[in-house]
């Protein structure tokens, strides 16, 4: 099983290319290539080696060989999925085949390359899984923000906020609460603008984003 610390928890956007391929010349010829176009490049010799060095910050996208000593490359994108490890991924192979190619796309995989392969090919393929990962980061550090926002509305507010999402009028939401119909006024205006919602509809999508525990009415 793997057991990294959680990349979805991340600040910075730097942006890493990953190899893992058993073959010297072949990681050495990529590593290359890549720096050539001034990406960031990290290599491994298998999944192991990787696994042990474990997974950059910032947003990033693996290289994979399809056959490697132990773990091989599609048991490890089968790894990645069940733990919920979202890391685009772009298989090499010098032995492919149909039903190969036809597992790594279900599992996910942005491309499946054989070997030789033209450089442009792989370098679209890079520039495709770092645009994927880099708006997986952006949602990420959205949603933080937003998780922040909403931790500083008051606990009235929140389950104002959540009978506003079930629909209730603010009369409704009075005698659901017991308070005055001018004081859920004033508490939907506070919490609207804590989460610059700027309607209901603003406010729903919020909170579609978020765990139902955070805004349960209580």
């Amino acid at each position: 099983m793997l057991s990294w610390p959680d990349k979805d928890k991340v600040a910075g956007v730097s942006s890493t290319v990953i190899i893992v391929d058993d073959d010297r010349q072949v990681r050495d010829a990529l590593m290359s290539l890549l720096r050539s176009m001034d990406f960031t490049v990290c290599a491994f010799s298998s999944v192991a080696e990787f696994v042990r060095a474990g997974l950059p910050n910032g947003v990033a996208c693996l290289i994979l060989d399809v056959r490697l000593p132990g773990r091989s490359g599609l048991e490890f994108q089968r790894d990645l999925v069940t733990a919920n490890v979202r890391l685009p991924v772009i298989f090499i192979t010098g032995h492919g085949d149909i039903p190969m190619s036809v597992q790594a796309m279900k599992g996910g995989a942005i491309e499946f390359l054989t070997k030789p392969f033209r450089d442009q090919d792989l370098l679209d393929a890079v520039e495709i899984g770092l645009a994927r990962d880099r708006e997986r980061v952006g949602r990420v550090i959205s949603d933080a923000a937003l998780l922040d926002s909403v931790r500083k509305l008051s606990s009235r507010e929140r389950q104002v906020m959540a009978l506003l999402v079930k629909g209730r009028l603010n009369k409704q939401i009075a005698g659901d609460l017991g308070i005055s119909e001018v004081t859920v006024k004033i508490h939907r205006r506070n919490l609207m603008g804590k989460l610059r919602a700027s309607n209901l509809i603003d406010l729903a999508r919020i909170a579609d984003r978020l765990d139902p525990s955070i805004t349960t009415h209580q």
